[in-house]
């Protein structure tokens, strides 16, 4: 079922990308250079679709990096609790060395 609904939503996305690209394969020139229109330094030639594929995946690229760099206190703060997690894990095993919760007698409830 999943298949089919990628398939079903993937297949006419790539249909339209295709056709974008066989409708706008005309060069197009690429400057570089903002100080000289006459006779610009560095240029480029290529078609219309690779500019415009070339702009997206940029986009998609650095907005990969901006999120994956805004997350960065929450990664930090998920290995802090983990660590955390580990450390009273390991105090809490009997037989660890560490110091474990005892009992008051009779009643089975832990004793702080």
């Amino acid at each position: 079922m999943v298949n089919f609904v990628k398939a079903l939503i993937l297949f006419p996305l790539a249909v339209m990308v295709v056709l974008l690209a066989v409708a706008n394969r005309g060069p197009v020139t690429l400057s570089l250079d903002p100080f000289s229109r006459e006779a610009p330094e560095i240029t480029f030639t290529l078609p219309l679709f690779a500019l415009m594929f070339g702009a997206v995946m940029l986009g998609v690229f650095i907005g990969g990096m901006a999120a994956w760099l805004t997350q960065g206190k929450h990664r930090r703060a998920e290995r802090h609790y983990k660590r955390e997690a580990r450390r009273l894990r390991s105090q809490a095993r009997p037989g660890s060395g560490g110091t474990a919760l005892a009992t008051v007698p009779g009643s089975g409830s832990p004793r702080f």
